[in-house]
C-alpha cells in the first residue's frame, strides 16, 4: 500500500516522502495513454479497409483482441522483462512479475512520474506493436493460433527490445542511442516481423493474377482509420516525455507537419503515374511520414519535420515495389512503411537530432547529431536499426516454424477458407450483412429460377456486384474441386 500525500502546491508527494510527481505530467501522461489506445483499432480498420468485403471484420477483431492479449502478458511479465531496474543489456528479470511493487516509486523512464503511470503508458506501445506485425496474416491466417503468436512474439522480440533501446541499462541506450518514441521497439521490429510473416505463410490464392488486382473495398475506413492513427500519434510522441513541457509540445509539432507532408509527398507521387489525387495514398504516406519522425520527435526542429515527412513519403512510397522484386505477398506494405519509414527516421534522427531541442525539458542533455557535430551518432543509429531488423526477423521466424510444429497451432488456413474468407470460415460474423451469406454464393442463374418460380430476385448495388462476381467464380470452382 501507498501512502501519499500532497504539498501545498498540490503535488503528490510520494510514501517515501522523497519524491514529488506533478500532477499535470501524470494528467499528460495517462491522457496520452487513452491516446495510444485509440490507435490500435485504428490500425485495425486501416487494414480492413484496404481489403476485400469477405475479409473485412478479422482485422478489427485482430486489434482488440491483441490489446487484450498484451494487457495480460504486459501485466504478467512483459513490463518486469522490458522496464525492471535490475535488467541485462539484453532483457530484464523478473523483478516485476505480476506488477508486483509497481507503484509510486520513480519510473525507470522517467523521474517525473510514477512507476505505475509509465507502466500503462508503455502498455500501449506494446500493444500496437504486434497489431502491426500481425497484418501480414491478411486474407490467408486461421484466427485462434495467433493468440499464442502474440503472446510469444511480445515475450521475445518486442520486450527485448524495448529493453535494450529504453531501459537504462539496455546495450543501446548505453551506447547512446536516439529514439524518442520507438523506430526501432516499434516500427522496425513490427515492419520487419510482417515480412517474415509473409514468406512463412507465402502468396495469397491467385496471387500475380487479375483476382488480387483489386482496390480497397472501403475507403472510408482507410481514412477513419488513419484518423484515429494521426490522432493518437500525438499522444505517441507528445506523451514519451512523460511530462507536460516544450519538449512534448515540440514533439507534437513536428509529428503534425511530417504527417502532413509524407502525405502531401506519397499523393504527388501517385498523380504522376495514374492523374488521379488517391486518398489511399494520402494516407499511406501520412502514415510513413509519423512512423519517420517517431524517433526523433523529441529531438529534431520542426524544419527537419519537413525532410522527415518528404523522405518518408518518398523512400516507403518507392519501397512499395520491393515485394514485386524479390516475389513475397506483403498484402498491406507493412513492411515498406514501418520497416523502412523506421530505418528512414533513425538515419534522419542521428543527422538533425539536437541538443537544445531535447533540453527543451529541462533535464535531458544529449550530444546530438551530425548537426550538433556528433558525427558518430549516425553508426550508433544504424547498428540500432540492423539489430532490430535482424533480431526480430530472425526471432519471429523462429516462433512461426515452432507453431508450424506444434499441433493446432500452424497459422496457413486451408483453400477453401482463403475462398469463403476468412470472416465467414473463422469468425462466422461478417462486416457487412450481404457479404457471406450462402445465398450469393449461388450462381446468377439460380436467382434468376427463384424470382420465375414467384420469388423476389435479390437486389445487388453498385457496390456489391464486384464481390459477387468474384464469389460466384469461386463457389463455380468449389463446386467442381467437390
Amino acid at each position: 500500500m501507498v501512502n501519499i500525500t500532497y504539498d501545498a502546491s498540490g503535488d503528490l508527494i510520494s510514501s517515501n516522502g522523497v519524491n514529488v510527481y506533478n500532477m499535470g505530467d501524470i494528467a499528460w501522461t495517462l491522457a496520452s495513454t487513452a491516446l495510444v489506445w485509440i490507435m490500435i483499432p485504428g490500425v485495425g480498420f486501416f487494414y480492413s479497409g484496404l481489403l476485400r468485403r469477405k475479409n473485412a471484420l478479422n482485422m478489427i477483431y485482430l486489434s482488440m483482441m491483441t490489446v487484450a492479449m498484451v494487457s495480460f502478458q504486459w501485466f504478467f511479465w512483459g513490463y518486469s522483462l522490458a522496464f525492471s531496474d535490475t535488467a541485462s543489456p539484453f532483457i530484464g528479470d523478473l523483478k516485476y512479475f505480476g506488477l508486483r511493487n509497481v507503484l509510486d516509486q520513480p519510473s525507470v523512464g522517467s523521474a517525473k512520474v510514477p512507476a505505475l503511470v509509465f507502466c500503462v503508458f508503455q502498455l500501449m506501445f506494446a500493444a500496437i506493436t504486434p497489431m502491426i506485425a500481425i497484418g501480414a496474416v491478411a486474407e490467408r491466417s486461421r484466427l485462434g493460433p495467433l493468440l499464442a503468436f502474440v503472446f510469444a512474439w511480445s515475450t521475445l522480440v518486442y520486450d527485448p527490445i524495448a529493453c535494450w533501446t529504453w531501459n537504462s541499462k539496455g546495450w543501446s541506450y548505453v551506447l547512446g542511442g536516439l529514439d524518442f518514441a520507438g523506430g526501432t521497439p516499434v516500427h522496425i521490429s513490427s515492419g520487419t516481423a510482417a515480412l517474415a510473416i509473409s514468406l512463412y505463410l507465402g502468396k495469397r490464392r491467385g496471387y500475380g493474377t487479375e483476382r488480387l488486382a483489386y482496390k480497397p473495398h472501403n475507403t472510408t475506413y482507410v481514412i477513419l482509420g488513419t484518423v484515429f492513427l494521426w490522432f493518437g500519434w500525438f499522444g505517441f510522441n507528445g506523451g514519451s516525455a512523460l511530462s507536460a513541457n516544450l519538449r512534448a509540445t515540440q514533439a507534437c509539432i513536428v509529428t503534425n507537419l511530417a504527417a502532413s507532408v509524407g502525405g502531401l509527398t506519397w499523393m504527388f507521387w501517385d498523380y504522376r503515374l495514374e492523374r488521379k489525387w488517391s486518398v489511399v495514398g494520402f494516407c499511406s504516406g501520412a502514415i510513413s511520414g509519423l512512423v519517420a519522425i517517431t524517433p526523433g520527435s523529441g529531438y529534431v526542429g520542426s524544419p527537419a519535420a519537413v525532410l522527415f515527412g518528404f523522405m518518408a513519403g518518398t523512400v516507403c512510397n518507392f519501397a512499395t515495389q520491393l515485394k514485386f522484386i524479390f516475389k513475397y505477398d506483403d498484402t498491406l506494405d507493412i513492411f515498406a512503411s514501418h520497416a523502412i519509414g523506421g530505418i528512414v527516421g533513425n538515419i534522419l534522427t542521428g543527422l538533425f537530432a539536437q541538443a537544445s531541442v531535447a533540453g527543451a525539458d529541462g533535464i535531458t542533455t544529449i550530444r546530438g547529431g551530425w548537426l550538433d557535430q556528433n558525427y558518430p551518432q549516425l553508426g550508433i543509429q544504424l547498428a540500432d536499426s540492423v539489430s532490430g531488423l535482424a533480431y526480430s526477423f530472425v526471432m519471429t521466424t523462429i516462433i512461426l516454424w515452432i507453431m508450424h510444429f506444434t499441433p493446432g497451432l500452424r497459422l496457413r488456413c486451408d483453400e477453401e477458407t482463403e475462398i469463403l474468407g476468412v470472416d465467414d470460415a473463422e469468425m462466422g460474423e461478417f462486416a457487412y450483412d450481404y457479404v457471406g451469406i450462402e445465398s450469393e454464393l449461388m450462381p446468377r442463374s439460380e436467382y434468376n429460377i427463384g424470382a420465375s418460380a414467384g420469388g423476389r430476385e435479390p437486389r445487388h448495388t453498385a457496390a456489391t456486384t464486384s464481390q459477387i462476381s468474384e464469389q460466384e467464380k469461386d463457389a463455380k470452382q468449389l463446386a467442381g474441386e467437390a
